[in-house]
């Protein structure tokens, strides 16, 4: 079922929580995806320390409107989210005309991001922006929605065009869904099905058509009836987007969250509370003080209403763990970094995240560690044949294992910490990484920056110093590689 548009029951007792997916910016790096979690639907706390869940690596390589999207079973989750980077390569006139597919069985473990090319199927369909998905009982698959730019009986505009589909791989062709009377455009819309009982309708939409109009229906491919619209509590034109709904777990009330650029040019994420979706004049704009969106700034996201499992998973899976820096012991001027998921120490490492990790629990064993990239979500350090690599955990054993150190005393310096690589760690001799481990906010620096020199090597085989320790280049010939290798920061 499409984010907000599963049908929910009243929860129990000691409900869990919420999760909402968004974006924070129009830039490279807030283009990509990020977690909040909330316990009552209204206060928020931003999860991965607010850094990034998912990145987008194809098409414009940059991802928002996301849409989470879950089977009814449960046993398979979609994130369907706009392929467009604006002031990092796209502009709003020359976007994609494809949508960006993860898919999931557990809500935390994803696929790598795919392309699904939906504007193509439309006669001078250029852009799609925004989609939305729902299961549709009656047809027995998922009505996806899309807003794409095309001319239509002479006028040029956004409409919303949906199409169905199974998997998201492969659509029926696109037909128009919604089409405003005249030059008006519409962009966002946002379905939800409501329990049996709650009004005259089994489903409710909002859409951005410069009054956010508000209708219902008994069938999603059938026709809607206007309800209504938010310009009774003064919510109208191109300053509100990205509508989304959300029922809250443990009373009959929803909340409509808005992508708001208010009259200071500031963007808020305000909810609007009603007991009746199809009774416009119950919604309440709510005051700042009664919500929190958390940290970071809130762009057009997703919010689903979680179970214990669900919420388990992914609490554990996105601790507010700290960034660090990995110091080199005996260059203290350069970080261990990522370039092209190649490995190796550099100084004034740009961009700053290529730098950065997050220490979590060890995928193979307790009392271990390893270290997930920050600025590729999902991406480990591991060794390969006495090589370190940034590799995507594929979650097999061996990506485990390899990706896996145990945490030593420094070897050259017993104030520092050594990472020993945790299935290398019964062989001899020892070759080991010592480095320091900083908060990325340090800007620290030795007073004598060194002269840049080439890559610092470091040898799988007894090393010249133990201070040697980073092996980032093949050993040379006089240097036979050697089984044990272990790595080191503090």
């Amino acid at each position: 079922m499409a984010l907000g548009c599963q049908r929910r029951q009243r929860a129990a007792a000691a409900d869990p929580g919420y999760l909402m997916w968004h974006f924070t910016a129009d830039s490279a790096t807030g283009q990509r995806l990020y977690l909040s979690h909330s316990t009552d639907g209204l206060h928020w706390n931003d999860l991965n320390g607010s850094g990034t869940v998912l990145r987008s690596t194809v098409g414009t390589k940059g991802v928002r409107d996301p849409a989470l999207v879950k089977s009814p079973d449960g046993s398979k989750y979609w994130i369907v989210a706009t392929d467009l980077c604006i002031n990092c390569g796209s502009t709003y006139t020359n976007g994609s005309p494809s949508l960006v597919v993860w898919e999931s069985t557990d809500l935390v473990t994803w696929s790598q991001p795919r392309l699904l090319n939906v504007a193509g199927a439309i006669p001078g369909g250029q852009n799609a922006w925004a989609p939305e998905a729902i299961w549709n009982p009656e047809t027995n698959d998922y009505v996806l929605c899309w807003a794409t730019n095309a001319t239509v009986n002479g006028v040029f505009k956004y409409r919303i065009y949906s199409a169905r589909t199974t998997d998201f791989r492969t659509i029926t062709t696109p037909q128009v869904y919604i089409d405003p009377p005249g030059a008006t455009p519409v962009v966002d819309t946002q379905i939800t099905e409501l329990p049996a009982g709650t009004g005259p309708y089994r489903y409710v939409r909002v859409s951005g058509d410069g009054q956010n109009t508000v209708e219902g229906t008994n069938s999603l491919l059938g026709t809607w009836t206007n309800v209504g619209n938010l310009s009774s509590i003064g919510l109208t034109g191109n300053v509100v987007e990205g509508p989304v709904w959300m029922k809250f777990q443990d009373r009959k009330e929803w909340a409509l969250y808005i992508d708001y650029n208010n009259p200071q040019g500031v963007r808020e994420y305000p909810p609007i509370l009603t007991t009746d979706p199809f009774n416009v004049s119950s919604y309440r704009l709510q005051d700042a003080s009664s919500y929190d969106m958390g940290g970071t700034t809130k762009r057009h996201g997703a919010i689903m209403t979680l179970t214990a499992a669900e919420e388990s998973r992914v609490l554990a899976r996105w601790p507010n763990t700290p960034v660090q820096r990995l110091q080199s012991y005996n260059f203290q001027d350069r970080y261990v970094r990522q370039t092209n998921f190649d490995v190796r120490i550099d100084p004034n490492v740009s961009p700053a995240d290529d730098a950065q990790f997050r220490m979590r629990p060890g995928l193979a064993g307790t009392g271990t560690v390893s270290f997930e990239s920050v600025a590729n979500p999902g991406y480990f350090l591991r060794h390969a044949n006495y090589d370190f690599q940034l590799v995507r955990n594929d979650g097999s054993a061996q990506f485990a294992a390899d990706a896996t150190f145990n945490k030593v005393a420094g070897l050259a310096d017993s104030t520092w910490s050594s990472f020993q690589v945790r299935n290398l760690r019964d062989e001899t001799p020892r070759t080991s990484l010592v480095a320091h481990a900083e908060t990325a906010a340090s800007t620290e620096e030795p007073s004598a920056r060194r002269s840049r020199r080439s890559l610092h090597r470091a040898f799988f085989g007894t090393p010249r110093d133990s201070r040697d320790t980073l092996a980032l280049e093949p050993p040379e010939p006089a240097f036979r590689p050697a089984a044990r290798c272990s790595s080191g920061l503090r």
